[in-house]
């Protein structure tokens, strides 16, 4: 628990940022404030009375924006989803790069709200039920990745959009926690170092293999005269099974 003098700041920059009338974007703003009241009282000792006077808005407009004080955290992350979703529904003439992108999206996102990210990330935690609830939301983003990829190529391998979506999240997911809690800040991507590290993502799974299987139906192999032909048989095999992957 915070000291008194970090309550008063805490609560003060919460209020001085509340909507008098909230809307959908509102539910962010009150998800700000509910993050600092939860660092400067704790998440259990912080009702939902508190974190809408502090929001200036009444209880029943609270429970109309949020199912439970659970939710309330994680507000951005379904607001991200949708924008991710209206993003998926436009035309991409490469999926895989619209799945990079969208990631890349999600993390300038939150590099502009890094302050109040930073002390999310501390709450989070610091309390067991929201490190459960944050797993879920990672969840939904491979989810929604994977579920584009194989709508758009229903000729993928399932296993492979999934691979792919659970690897794009990873990395997004590994250098958003360096910005986070990074001392130095010019140790960590920006954006475009990021978009860069989810492009090589991409050039790891099906796109280069098939532009390679595209351009050319040769295999060209070089072995010692001394090999073995047992050993070049099976060596042909495997590149040739690793190609049709």
């Amino acid at each position: 628990m915070s000291d008194p003098s970090a309550l008063t700041a805490s609560t003060d920059l919460a209020r001085d940022s509340a909507p008098r009338q909230t809307d959908a974007r509102g539910r962010v703003a009150v998800a700000d404030i509910a993050v600092g009241l939860f660092q400067a009282q704790g998440y259990e000792a912080t009702s939902t009375a508190q974190i809408a006077a502090a929001a200036g808005v009444s209880r029943s407009t609270f429970f109309r924006q949020f199912r439970s004080k659970d939710d309330v955290i994680f507000a951005d992350h379904d607001e991200l989803l949708e924008q991710i979703d209206e993003f998926f529904a436009a035309s991409h003439p490469d999926p895989w790069l619209a799945v990079c992108d969208a990631a890349a999206l999600v993390f300038e996102r939150f590099r502009e709200r890094l302050e109040i990210v930073r002390v999310r990330d501390l709450v989070v935690r610091q309390t067991s039920v929201l490190r459960d609830r944050e797993t879920v939301m990672v969840s939904r983003y491979e989810k929604t990745f994977s579920a584009y990829l194989r709508r758009c190529l229903p000729g993928v391998d399932p296993v492979v959009a999934i691979q792919f979506a659970a690897a794009v999240t990873a990395t997004h997911n590994f250098e958003l926690r360096r910005m986070i809690r990074a001392s130095d800040a010019s140790a960590v991507l920006d954006s475009a170092g990021l978009a860069a590290q989810l492009h090589a993502v991409r050039n790891r799974f099906a796109p280069v293999g098939e532009s390679a299987r595209g351009a050319s139906e040769l295999l060209v192999a070089v072995f010692s005269a001394s090999a073995l032909p047992a050993d070049v048989a099976r060596v042909i095999e495997n590149r040739l099974r690793s190609t049709a992957i």
